[in-house]
């Protein structure tokens, strides 16, 4: 889920889905914190609904075009609390964001790489601005439309030019380029960038329509010296690349980290790195799979939230 909505890929002749629904796997989260009753803690019981706009249990305000297949003729409602999950996220993910909020003291500070329509920056500054709290939003997106939406959605969310920054360019593990969709027309989601290409790589991209050339950004670009309550990571399968890379910059700047994991083995080279490096686990929970043809093909993501022993607000 992480704020990327996905149908499921079509499933090959002769292969057999599991008889379990999926949304069972939702609820099979590991936390040290009980998870329903801090969302229960943040749910805006008071909101009333709205025309022309949906409103979620926080109180955040989103329009249907941010992601019109899902969304479109649902203008006017008041989402009720993910249980185990709503359109874009569940309990796990929800509840791990919003433990950085309730930790927060004084302001909050979130990057959210892969931001799309500027999910979890909006919805974790409604949050936090609840609790009185100043906020900084950081949002990185390849995605020039998906951009658009973000600084829309937060707009429309009450947050001014001084409250946010979007950046159109990917997260990496080191300065250089990266070659990144630019479908013509409409939003892509889920697109992988092709990181450090070669000089031949980066001339085709260049002379085609549907590629671009975006600047990649470091951890120590987007924290800018200062410190980061959330970095909030969804980038396709890069995750585990990003967090190695940028190792000294997470010590050095991050509360906690919340990453929407895209494979078993990601999620076994994250533990591998956060574990030899000190800090906590404080949500997990595995990224749903089904086979199909005899591998495992993933069908939401993983969540997994980690604390710097160092920094972290207890």
């Amino acid at each position: 889920m992480t704020g990327t909505p996905a149908a499921p890929a079509p499933r090959p002749p002769g292969t057999q889905p599991s008889t379990r629904p999926m949304h069972e796997g939702l609820y099979r989260w590991s936390a040290s914190f009980d998870a329903p009753a801090l969302i229960a803690a943040f749910h805006d019981t008071l909101q009333q609904p709205e025309p022309g706009v949906i409103r979620n249990f926080l109180g955040t305000r989103i329009e249907a075009l941010v992601y019109p297949p899902i969304l479109a003729g649902r203008e006017g409602m008041v989402e009720p609390v993910p249980d185990p999950g709503n359109w874009h996220a569940d309990i796990a993910e929800w509840a791990a964001a919003l433990h950085s909020v309730d930790k927060a003291r004084g302001s909050y500070r979130i990057v959210e790489l892969g931001c799309g329509w500027g999910c979890w920056i909006t919805n974790m500054g409604v949050a936090a601005r609840t609790r009185g709290l100043q906020v900084q939003l950081v949002g990185v997106e390849g995605d020039r439309r998906h951009l658009e939406n973000a600084a829309r959605t937060l707009a429309l969310n009450g947050f001014g030019p001084g409250d946010w920054a979007l950046h159109h360019a990917v997260a990496g593990p080191r300065h250089g380029k990266a070659i990144f969709p630019d479908p013509e027309g409409q939003s892509h989601w889920g697109a992988e960038p092709v990181f450090y290409p070669d000089a031949a790589q980066l001339a085709e991209a260049e002379r085609s329509p549907g590629l671009q050339v975006l600047d990649c950004m470091t951890l120590a670009d987007l924290a800018d010296g200062g410190m980061i309550d959330l970095l909030h990571i969804d980038i396709q399968g890069g995750e585990a690349d990003f967090v190695e890379g940028n190792a000294e910059g997470l010590a050095a700047h991050v509360r906690r980290v919340l990453i929407g994991t895209h494979s078993r083995v990601i999620e076994g080279r994250l533990i591998a790195h956060f574990l030899a490096a000190g800090w906590r686990m404080e949500m997990e929970r595995p990224a749903i799979m089904e086979l199909v043809g005899g591998r495992p093909d993933i069908r939401i993501d993983g969540v997994q939230l980690w604390a710097n022993p160092a920094l972290a607000t207890e």
